[in-house]
């Protein structure tokens, strides 16, 4: 087994426990978050509380979602935090960020070291509720950040580039190497900056649209685009729209997915 004990806790594999501890990582992950007093700060995953403290050190409250009991009662024991900490006893891929947005009176602030298993999920979840989230700071495998960052025409770039592209302004903050955690994963780390946009640069009416022809391309990434969207779109239509029929999905940007998106909604597929 790889687990290993830290702090006297054992690093949980089905929850995909890497707990960090590089005082300088750390630092400059806090610099990055600049969290304020006045701020709604949301801390998914808080471990054994190597970015909580310092958070917390800044501001009078935080809130964090843990879904690891033995660490929901370590944070709510501590000295240092129980006084500051509101903590939900919750898997985040069921906490509904609106509502808390709504009791919070404000928009939210996310940060964490998110597993790597559950990280794209996760950041699919967290896409439903950009209305109510001003930021997004994360620790995920340096590979994960890649794809969020790609362009058109590359390998990495994918259905999470542009779902992610659609949502969020994405700036990448720095890398990590697997020496700043216990256990030390096998893969490079880095951390994101997501920035919901404000105005989104690309209309669409139905994002379940957006979602269903983004997964059938990707899927089939291999195919031509005339034949990984045949059940959506006639060779004709997909001219029409101005599609290269021998391109794939790689060589489309986030603006023709969007196109094609309401292209599929107004012909009431």
């Amino acid at each position: 087994m790889n687990n290993r004990v830290h702090q006297g806790h054992f690093a949980r594999k089905r929850f995909g426990q890497n707990f960090l501890h590089d005082e300088s990582v750390i630092a400059n992950i806090v610099a990055a978050i600049q969290p304020k007093n006045d701020q709604a700060l949301v801390e998914i995953g808080p471990g054994l509380a190597a970015l909580t403290l310092p958070v917390s050190d800044r501001i009078d409250h935080l809130t964090v979602i843990e879904i690891d009991r033995d660490l929901a009662a370590r944070l709510q024991q501590n000295p240092f935090l129980k006084n500051k900490l509101t903590v939900i006893e919750q898997d985040a891929m069921t906490v509904d960020f609106t509502e808390l947005s709504a009791k919070m009176q404000q928009p939210l602030r996310v940060f964490g070291n998110l597993p790597y298993n559950i990280s794209t999920p996760l950041m699919f979840h967290l896409f439903e509720f950009t209305h109510a989230i001003s930021d997004m700071h994360f620790m995920l495998q340096k590979e994960v950040v890649n794809r969020l960052v790609a362009g058109p025409n590359s390998k990495t770039y994918g259905r999470l580039s542009v779902m992610a592209q659609y949502y969020c302004q994405i700036i990448p903050v720095l890398e990590v190497p697997p020496t700043a955690f216990k256990p030390a994963p096998k893969v490079e780390s880095a951390v994101v900056k997501l920035i919901p946009h404000q105005n989104m640069p690309y209309v669409v009416n139905d994002i379940k649209s957006l979602s269903r022809i983004t997964t059938a391309a990707f899927n089939q990434r291999r195919k031509t685009i005339r034949n990984s969207l045949c059940q959506f779109f006639t060779p004709e239509q997909l001219t029409e729209l101005g599609i290269n029929l021998d391109s794939r999905a790689e060589n489309l940007t986030v603006q023709q997915y969007c196109q094609l998106a309401n292209a599929h909604t107004d012909l009431g597929s």
